[in-house]
């Protein structure tokens, strides 16, 4: 049985995706670089470290993946203001809390954007322990964001949900099951393909189904 559930935060418990997707253009055309959006899209996910280079080529993260980084941060936080919860984020922690399980959340973000995420929906009193992109030496799809959060609440067992195919891969990884949701804009069978063990449309639909025992099933 599991003792803890693993929750990315940008596009699965806050509608944040399309913004980070619009910065990055941002970011790009400042450069004269001009990747389409929905390629970027498909790269949102991943930490910034492998963005870069999945979307415009290695070449372009050698020459200017940190100045890239940079312009992104400062096209998000032109943007962060207007970033929502999902309806039933909070209905969510609170169903996964009365379970008697750990939540932990587990971001890549920078710590002052994971602070502002946090306060709209009450994270703070809400989870047990939650990460940074200081936390991690590699991003998702890599292993090693999922890792510290378990450690931070002494987890033994976990599954983990995110919104994009990264997120699946990263727990496949960490040898962890995995739900999808699909606020992030991949679709189920993305999403499955990449390793869910079950997809639902959002934070509510999947408040409802813990209450009614999914869990249990890991």
């Amino acid at each position: 049985m599991i003792d803890t559930v693993i929750l990315d935060v940008d596009g699965t418990l806050v509608d944040s995706s399309y913004h980070h997707a619009l910065a990055w253009s941002r970011a790009f055309g400042r450069h004269d670089l001009h990747p389409p959006l929905w390629r970027i899209h498909r790269a949102i996910g991943m930490g910034g470290d492998k963005l870069v280079a999945e979307v415009a080529g290695q070449e372009v993260e050698d020459r200017l993946g940190d100045e890239l980084r940079e312009r992104w941060t400062e096209e998000f936080d032109r943007l962060i203001g207007e970033v929502r919860p999902f309806a039933g984020t909070r209905a969510l922690l609170v169903a996964i809390r009365a379970r008697g399980l750990h939540v932990v959340l587990a971001s890549s973000g920078q710590p002052r954007h994971v602070e502002t995420f946090l306060d709209l929906f009450d994270g703070r009193s809400l989870a047990d322990a939650w990460t940074t992109a200081e936390d991690a030496e590699e991003s998702k799809p890599a292993a090693d964001l999922l890792v510290a959060a378990l450690d931070r609440v002494h987890g033994t067992s976990a599954v983990m949900v995110g919104d994009a195919a990264w997120d699946a891969e990263a727990a496949n990884a960490a040898h962890l099951p995995s739900i999808g949701l699909r606020t992030g804009g991949f679709s189920e069978e993305e999403l499955c393909k990449a390793g869910a063990s079950a997809v639902f449309d959002g934070p509510q639909e999947l408040a409802d189904a813990v209450k009614q025992g999914l869990l249990d099933r890991f």
